[in-house]
Formats: C-alpha cells, structure tokens, sequence
C-alpha cells in the first residue's frame, strides 16, 4: 500500500523513493484470499504460505543490490466449526443512528449445524436493535448464511463491535465474537435527525 488512497496515485513517499541513512519505513499490505479459496474455507484454512518478498534496491553510487526472503508464512485463524466475516459495515455513523452490518456465517465442519444466534450487548458504545435472540437455518457443510443486523450506536469514538454469541444446539458448544470489527461514531447531527428532534419539541410545546 505504497499509495496515500486506492484512488490515488500520490505515493506515500512521495515520487523520489529514496531512503537516506538510518530511515526506516514500514509498509502495510492487505492480502485477500483467491475466489477459489475464499468459496472453499476448509482449504483457507490450511493454507498458510503467502510468498516471498523481493526486494531490490540501487546505492547512491549506482550499485545494484537484491534481497528475497523466505517463504512467509501466516497464522492460520482457528475457527473452530464456525466462521463469521463482516461483509458490510460503514466506516463512520452518527450518534444515536441506526446502522446495519451485514455478516456471513460459514459452516466449516463435516457435519450439519444447528445455530442459535444471541445478542449480549454491542460492546462498548453501541447496543444492538431487534429480535435478541432467534434460530438460524441449518447450514450444511460448507455452506453459508448471510446476516443483516442493526446497532444503535450510543458513544462517540472509535468503538469495537461485539457481543455476539452462537451455540450449536447439538454439541452446546459457544462461540462468542467479541472483536468483529470497529466503526468510528461522530456526533455529527443528521438533517434528518434535526428535523425529528424539532418535531418533536415543537408538538411537546
């Protein structure tokens, strides 16, 4: 990620990528599965090389220098026998806005699952919206489901999403998810949300 935004073509470093004595740079990457693995989560998760880095570099005198490392390797999540992604969540809300975030549950084992999905609470600085708790489909190995929540976000900041409880009603087994993702809360007012508050106001009046 060598560039201010994906958009961009503002390099971080700016165009003369030159390193003086003593700097030190780091560099973030994000690597995504492939379709084909990202379709088949039983071979995701054995999968745990991700190449090798090549390096290569000139001195101010013109000499020509290489470095490759070896093959990088990744720490393979355990899951257990079920995966949660976030498919969708906005980025930045507005205090006391209902926002949606849509997950994905993957069934990973060799058997059928029976679900049971429980909200214990948002985490920090939001609380979710709706039914708190309630039976998934049966998911068979392999498959997926797709999930659209709501959370009302109750503190500003940056706030983790969490409180998240599945159970396999089969073995009783529990997966809580306590770090799904992170969304910035602004206290920044909506038209919309004005107009409400002066609604109301005007009708108590």
């Amino acid at each position: 990620m060598n560039k201010v935004s994906q958009e961009s073509n503002t390099l971080v470093f700016g165009r003369m990528n030159v390193v003086n004595p003593h700097d030190t740079r780091q560099y973030l990457y994000c690597l995504k599965p492939k379709p084909e693995a990202r379709s088949n989560p039983a071979a995701l998760r054995q999968a745990t090389a991700i190449g090798k880095l090549d390096i290569v570099w000139r001195t101010n005198m013109g000499d020509r220098g290489r470095l490759q490392t070896s093959q990088l390797q990744r720490m393979a999540p355990q899951y257990g026998d079920v995966r949660v992604t976030v498919e969708r969540i906005p980025s930045v809300v507005r205090l006391e806005e209902q926002f949606e975030v849509g997950l994905s549950i993957t069934n990973i084992c060799e058997r059928t699952l029976e679900l049971h999905l429980d909200f214990l609470g948002g985490g920090g600085g939001s609380e979710w919206s709706g039914v708190s708790s309630r039976s998934l489909p049966s998911l068979q190995p392999g498959q997926s489901t797709n999930l659209s929540l709501s959370l009302v976000p109750l503190q500003t900041g940056l706030q983790t999403i969490a409180g998240v409880r599945l159970t396999d009603t089969f073995l009783k087994r529990t997966y809580n998810y306590e770090n799904l993702a992170q969304v910035f809360i602004t206290n920044e007012k909506s038209v919309e949300h004005e107009s409400f508050f002066s609604a109301w106001v005007n009708q108590v009046a």
